[in-house]
């Protein structure tokens, strides 16, 4: 991701509790009250969101407050279930004999919100216009599996072809990807949104549509007020398996998640996908029953801008040195209230592949250690380190908690580097603008370790934002993608991440949970493993 998210860079990744000072060195809901009442299935409902990054295009969003608006407008191939596994969605079956060539064939009768069917050539030409470069589509990077990317999109030079050869329509209703070497887990990869169709009207005017985007999914869009609200509404022609249960949504724009929390207990708001901080303390004596505290498959890191003077040749040792002067046991339990758990590795938890302890002693709160580390190392340049973060996001507290471990552990000064929003946040990061390092939170595009690795730390990954680049990594990479079975590209994987304490491409911090909440409006409210509400299942009540 994500932000993504999705990817999904995660926007308010952090929750925490305003008066805690720093330290010194699947699905999940709330509970139901069983007494639901009745309920309009035309009615709509409110979720409290971020102003989107980038258009409404399906490749060109990679934060969450854009992917939770896409996801609700355009279904995909694929999904996966609570447990990971995978579920047909738009595609009535995805088959291969290789894991090189793989046959897709669409469910029959399928349509855009436009009215116009929903076909084979619908997804091979909405690729093939987001893998080329001159769309300038921020999640291009993802087609690059798919066989002619390199002469659609290649990293020198001008290209040869404006269409990958790999993408075949054999009729109307089924087309074939092969890739350029077989991947056992790319059927996961097809459920994230930037592999959904687009139907004929987008190419006309690709701007306009992403103001005004028609899409494939459970729900029809209708207006967008940028930085205010953007509300979308049932569509009733919809044949997908997560038909929605109420009329439409209104995704409104909040800049800070403590005027959410009080208009949701006003009911001026349905849910949030994160509790304000000073709130976290009392949400769930407010809430009662409709306080949510569950599972996401989300990781919080801190990541070096390697482009810089200051990270550009640094001894990994100072990058682990730095890691273990973080008190994550106790910032986690005081600062963020018992809402984190420490982190042990760079894949979050409830993946395919997670594993405890993959990052060893890194993450291993020992400032002696810290501190000699820097110093084997060379030490940081200049003695002081800034940590870049979103303040509309939560992420103050545990920032200024983390800088004064890292401070009272080695001497190195650190201090937070506040942007105003996170649309500045990923502005600053994607022009290479970040001073020294950056909160990087990522939640899940699909559920397998791969997403956690590949797509962070591959050399030419979009969700590289660091200028992290390593040979034996991305040969570590390829090795893995090149397995015969799932199977062993996961267990690949989990050996690749046990090697990252050696590079150390990010510092690991903690990992997620949902901590969130929902109005008297509403009832069924869960949440999913990307840790966003289940939009369809939402009920209103009258």
């Amino acid at each position: 991701m994500r932000g993504a998210k999705s990817a999904k860079w995660v926007a308010i990744a952090a929750v925490v509790a305003l008066g805690a000072t720093a330290c010194g060195g699947g699905e999940s809901g709330g509970k139901d009250s069983g007494n639901k009442g009745a309920v309009d299935p035309n009615a709509k409902f409110s979720v409290e969101v971020g102003e989107p990054e980038n258009p409404l295009q399906p490749a060109n969003t990679m934060e969450s407050n854009g992917s939770i608006v896409t996801r609700a407008l355009f279904s995909q191939l694929v999904n996966y279930d609570a447990k990971g596994n995978i579920e047909m969605v738009n595609a009535e079956s995805v088959e291969t004999k290789d894991n090189k060539t793989y046959t897709v064939k669409l469910k029959a009768g399928w349509k855009f919100h436009d009215g116009t069917p929903v076909t084979a050539e619908s997804y091979v030409k909405a690729w093939n216009w987001a893998a080329n470069p001159k769309n300038k589509q921020k999640n291009s990077f993802w087609f690059s599996d798919i066989k002619g990317y390199a002469e659609v999109s290649p990293t020198k030079g001008a290209p040869k072809a404006t269409e990958l050869s790999g993408l075949k329509v054999v009729d109307e209703t089924s087309f074939t990807i092969e890739l350029s070497t077989p991947i056992p887990y790319y059927v996961y990869k097809l459920g994230y949104e930037v592999f959904s169709p687009l139907p004929e009207s987008f190419y006309a005017d690709p701007a306009k549509a992403g103001q005004k985007p028609v899409g494939n999914g459970p729900y029809k869009f209708v207006n967008w007020q940028h930085k205010k609200q953007i509300e979308v509404a049932r569509y009733d022609a919809y044949t997908g398996p997560d038909k929605a249960k109420n009329g439409g949504v209104l995704f409104k724009n909040y800049t800070n998640l403590e005027t959410a929390y009080e208009d949701l207990k006003s009911g001026n708001v349905d849910v949030l996908r994160q509790i304000a901080p000073k709130d976290l303390p009392v949400y769930k004596q407010d809430l009662g029953d409709r306080a949510v505290d569950g599972s996401n498959s989300a990781i919080q890191t801190i990541a070096p801008a390697f482009y810089t003077d200051q990270f550009k040749d640094i001894d990994p040792k100072v990058v682990k040195g730095l890691s273990m002067a973080i008190d994550r046991e106790t910032i986690t339990k005081t600062v963020l209230q018992g809402t984190r758990e420490p982190a042990t590795g760079w894949v979050a938890q409830g993946v395919l592949g997670y594993q405890e302890n993959a990052a060893g002693d890194a993450v291993k709160f020992d400032p002696a250690k810290a501190k000699a580390l820097i110093k084997e190392g060379g030490g940081v340049p200049g003695n002081k380190i800034t940590i870049q973060f979103n303040a509309d996001g939560g992420h103050k507290e545990w920032v200024e908690a983390v800088c004064g471990s890292i401070t009272q552990a080695t001497g190195v000064a650190c201090t937070g580097d506040s942007k105003p929003d996170f649309q500045a946040d990923l502005q600053a990061r994607a022009a290479e603008q970040v001073k020294s390092l950056y909160r990087s939170g990522w939640n899940l595009d699909f559920p397998m370790n791969a997403n956690f690795i590949r797509d962070l730390f591959g050399t030419s990954s979009d969700g590289n934002q660091s200028g992290f680049s390593n040979k034996e990594i991305d040969a570590l990479i390829k090795a893995a993608d090149g397995a015969k079975s799932l199977e062993e590209s996961t267990k690949l994987y989990q050996e690749l991440e046990k090697k990252l304490p050696e590079y150390m491409p990010s510092i690991p911090l903690w990992y997620y949970k949902v901590n969130a909440g929902y109005s008297e409006n509403v009832s069924d409210v869960k949440y999913n493993q990307k840790g966003d509400p289940v939009l369809t299942d939402v009920q209103v009540k009258k």
